[in-house]
């Protein structure tokens, strides 16, 4: 006999694309972090510190973390610089695809068909528009 798990959601929960937790290149504290990441309200505001305070996890382990998210795809860091030249702050975009797949939406089959919702920048360049809600700056 089999055992059966039932999840009983009635606020509080995220709806986020099945993408990333169905990629076998990423570690399972990346899909974790992605997820939560995904989880935040759109008017969030946070900094790498403000990720590893969400967890047990310290500072150096979110940063790696996000970094594989990055080598991934799921991640873009912009430096931003001042008008002198000089660095001012990092800006992350984050999706719920990698970069890289998000032309070729069957690559990676979901269990149910669908549309899933795409993190959007507002920039051609794939960036956002400084203040969107969707970037971390570190």
């Amino acid at each position: 006999m089999s055992q059966v798990f039932r999840v009983e959601r009635t606020k509080n929960y995220t709806v986020m694309a099945n993408y990333h937790l169905k990629d076998k290149r990423l570690s399972l504290k990346a899909k974790g972090l992605l997820s939560v990441m995904l989880s935040l309200p759109d008017d969030w505001n946070y900094n790498m510190k403000g990720l590893s305070r969400l967890s047990k996890d310290g500072l150096d382990s979110v940063r790696s973390t996000v970094n594989e998210l990055e080598r991934y795809g799921y991640v873009t860091r912009r430096r931003i610089r001042t008008e002198t030249g000089q660095l001012a702050d990092t800006e992350y975009l984050v999706r719920e695809r990698p970069l890289d797949q998000e032309e070729q939406p069957t690559t990676l089959r979901t269990d149910s068909p669908g549309q899933e919702n795409q993190l959007t920048g507002g920039a051609n360049d794939g960036f956002p528009n400084t203040g969107d809600p969707n970037t971390i700056k570190d």
